[in-house]
């Protein structure tokens, strides 16, 4: 029982980052909002998304936040 709880939950997982992949260049802001730091040269780019990063640690702690409180 334990092994099909895992593998659903997995199912899950890959699912929601299925349709993150998908629908991350249809949200406007998402990896260009302010303090997200981006370096362009001539054949080097560097690109770390800060702010963003921060910002889905932010969500993901409420929405688990939220789902322990069950």
């Amino acid at each position: 029982m334990e092994l099909g709880k895992i593998l659903i939950i997995s199912g899950i997982i890959l699912l929601g980052l299925g349709l993150a992949l998908v629908f991350a260049g249809k949200i406007p802001f998402i990896g260009r909002l302010p303090g997200d730091i981006l370096i362009q040269k001539n054949n080097f780019s560097f690109y770390f998304p800060l702010t963003t990063s921060i910002v889905v640690s932010i969500i993901l702690s409420i929405i688990f936040w939220l789902w322990s409180r069950r």
